[in-house]
């Protein structure tokens, strides 16, 4: 089931707008055809959302998006302008990444610490090891390169809005979204493996040794 939600969800990001766009450009203007086909991917999240019925750190910022993505809708502009509703608002959240890192703890620690009590982990558990300065470098370092790599991608998708066909760059446009996100995703679990067994060695390294 959990393979058949992840085909799901590519085919719906991926061929939706595409599909949308295709078939409502020729009965309504290039505008019209760009805001509806924003539709299939809006509604995908909302049923998400309702179907997990969690409310955490990560479903806060995909509704955050939901929000953005329907005002920047409702407000129109030109075709071009439109394309680059979502990458806007991708730059805005590579700013909050970057901007939570002058607050106590950074974001991508409140979406972990999500991730892993729903897991099983205690959440005071977790939060303690905030003590340990490996541990804050950590997600430090990681809120960082999440908040530069959401830039990076908001760029490269607003650059090609305006240099390519409406077409072709509904379809290339989700691509390097998720191109970016699980190459973020990756690079973040390997990182973290790597964090966590050097936390395991260093603290074998300090214990007492038994003659």
């Amino acid at each position: 089931m959990g393979k058949f939600f992840v085909a799901l969800d590519f085919l719906v990001n991926l061929g939706g707008p595409f599909l949308v766009y295709q078939l409502a450009a020729g009965h309504m203007s290039e505008t019209a055809a760009l805001m509806l086909s924003s539709a299939p991917p809006i509604l995908w999240s909302i049923g998400q959302l309702i179907w997990t019925r969690k409310l955490d750190a990560l479903s806060l910022l995909v509704i955050a998006g939901i929000a953005l993505s329907l005002v920047a809708t409702l407000l129109g502009g030109s075709p071009r302008l439109l394309l680059v509703r979502e990458s806007f608002i991708t730059g805005v959240f590579g700013l909050i990444f970057l901007g939570s890192l002058l607050f106590p703890k950074p974001l991508m620690f409140l979406i972990v610490r999500t991730t892993v009590t729903k897991q099983g982990m205690s959440e005071d558990a977790f939060s303690s090891r905030w003590s340990i300065p490996g541990f804050r470098f950590t997600f430090y370092l990681m809120t960082a390169v999440w908040g530069i790599g959401l830039l990076i991608e908001a760029t490269l998708k607003i650059i090609l809005a305006f240099t390519m066909p409406i077409g072709p760059f509904l379809v290339i446009s989700p691509i390097i979204s998720y191109a970016i996100f699980f190459s973020l995703l990756g690079w973040s679990i390997w990182y973290g493996n790597q964090r966590r067994k050097l936390g395991e060695r260093l603290a074998a390294a300090a214990q007492p040794s038994v003659e």
